[in-house]
């Protein structure tokens, strides 16, 4: 129990915005030890030990949001329901650790496990997903042919292969197939470097991203959306006063963060019509959107110079307890949220690809970088960079905005593209084709960045297969636990 507790904790350990991906694969081996060979239920229980200790620091930051209103239980409860799903995995992984090459097994049983508590309850919570610990490595170049689902198969293999050399040790048998699963991922992944691509073969944009800040103050920001507004005015006016005194160089378009704007059906915002016109390039702007017809959405617009709102892009994945409220009477005492907002926000299941003058811009808000299929349907879409506006100032000097920002470098790798990360108070950044970051902001600073990103049209392997390895691993996962459960009774009959 203790192994497990401590296994877990490493891994949080290892986790951005520590730059030790080589942690992930000693804890995931040291929970491989402990279940082996274990019957389920205790696979469960070691499993359900192992994930709270990873998840509870990991979510830390839920409780500097809402601990002092709300207490610890938000943040225990979504750390204890995620834990449960590493639980079932343990369980999987026990009763698969019997069958002839069990490294594979469990480590697919681990990805299924994952799968699964990305999608459900209410849409899933992707976060501390094992791939998301390899913002940097031998493992990232992985999630150019195979997405998030291989370099978290390939960190669990690893995993599993040490284990099983552990435990070959003590009663001498072959090593070579332990042996493989731990040089293959690391040997494939090296192999895959000179294979990144982050040549501009589409061209090159200057950009520019606006940080205006935001007032540290939590849960206290819930109405202080004019203050956002503003301080991102006078951010991006600040721009325009450098780019008219040539202290800093005119961009083809500017991206501004989540949530600095709130239009009804007539998307009507003098201010930031002022800055377009001004700078005379287009702006990509987040905000609170109304229709017509009375929905809300959280959306990201191009606002161009002259004509003003354009073409926009609808979040996909909603925050539940904050964008949409299952369960509003039960939701108000553990979430602010369900006064907030009367009614939920509205999501789509379109591609965010804006044309932003000569770029095909593929846009995700905030929450949807941690899940698989916005960015791939950009990327299949036809866009050449892609973008990340989020408001992160709910969390304070927390883990979380380093978090999102690893989950952004794997998503350029994976799809070959740049990546503009905009935050409201930090941490902004221009991500790179190949995962390295070239600027970066501070938190709860007013800063704004300027730079040269190269546009790339090649698709990566992981960008054409879409949710296919993900499926793929899956089947392997629930096969394996149904032919352990055939195999012995198969024996037994024979």
């Amino acid at each position: 129990m203790l192994a497990a507790v401590l296994a877990g904790f490493v891994l949080y350990a290892g986790s951005p915005p520590r730059d030790l991906w080589w942690v992930a694969p000693i804890a995931f081996a040291v929970f491989a030890a402990i279940v082996q060979n274990r019957k389920a239920r205790a696979g469960f229980g070691y499993g359900l030990l192992f994930g709270f200790a990873f998840l509870l620091p990991l979510l830390g930051w839920l409780q500097d949001f809402l601990g002092a209103d709300f207490g610890p239980w938000p943040w225990l409860g979504v750390a204890g329901v995620q834990a449960l799903f590493i639980g079932l995995a343990g369980a999987g992984m026990a009763r698969v650790s019997r069958l002839p090459g069990a490294p594979v097994w469990m480590a697919a049983v681990f990805v299924t496990a994952e799968t699964l508590r990305s999608s459900v309850p209410f849409g899933g919570f992707p976060w501390g997903r094992l791939a998301f610990t390899q913002d940097t490595g031998p493992f990232l170049p992985l999630a150019a042919l195979g997405g998030t689902a291989l370099v978290s198969f390939a960190v669990a293999l690893v995993g599993g292969g040490l284990a099983e050399i552990v435990h070959r040790a003590r009663a001498p048998r072959r090593w070579s197939a332990p042996l493989a699963a731990v040089l293959v991922p690391v040997v494939a992944g090296l192999a895959m470097l000179p294979f990144i691509g982050t040549d501009p073969n589409a061209g090159t944009a200057r950009v520019a991203i606006v940080q205006g800040n935001a007032p540290n103050l939590g849960l206290g920001l819930l109405y202080k959306d004019n203050v956002i507004h503003a301080n991102h005015i006078a951010a991006a006016q600040k721009l325009v006063d450098d780019v008219k005194a040539g202290r800093m160089p005119q961009p083809d378009f500017v991206v501004l963060p989540e949530q600095v704007g709130s239009w009804g059906p007539s998307q009507n915002d003098p201010d930031l019509s002022a800055i377009a016109a001004q700078l005379g390039v287009p702006l990509v702007v987040g905000g609170l959107g109304q229709d017509t017809d009375g929905d809300l959405h959280n959306e990201i617009v191009r606002w161009d110079p002259g004509s003003g709102a354009g073409d926009r892009y609808i979040k996909q994945h909603l925050v539940p307890f904050a964008e949409t409220i299952p369960m509003r009477p039960v939701a108000r005492l553990v979430s602010p949220f369900v006064d907030r907002f009367r009614q939920d926000m509205v999501p789509d299941d379109k591609p965010g690809v804006l044309d932003v003058g000569s770029v095909r811009l593929g846009v995700g808000i905030c929450y949807d970088v941690a899940y698989d299929d916005v960015f791939t349907g950009a990327a299949q879409k036809g866009a050449t960079l892609l973008a990340v506006p989020t408001n992160n100032a709910w969390y304070g000097h927390s883990e979380m905005s380093y978090q999102q920002l690893a989950m952004s470098r794997l998503r350029a790798v994976e799809h070959g593209r740049a990546v503009l990360v905009s935050a409201t108070s930090g941490v902004s950044a221009v991500v790179q084709p190949d995962g390295t970051v070239t600027q970066q902001t501070e938190l709860f600073t007013a800063q704004n960045l300027v730079a040269d990103v190269p546009l790339r049209s090649t698709q990566t392997v992981a960008t054409e297969l879409g949710s296919a390895p993900m499926w793929t691993l899956a089947v392997l996962g629930v096969g394996a636990v149904v032919l352990s459960w055939w195999r012995p009774r198969r024996t037994t009959a024979a």
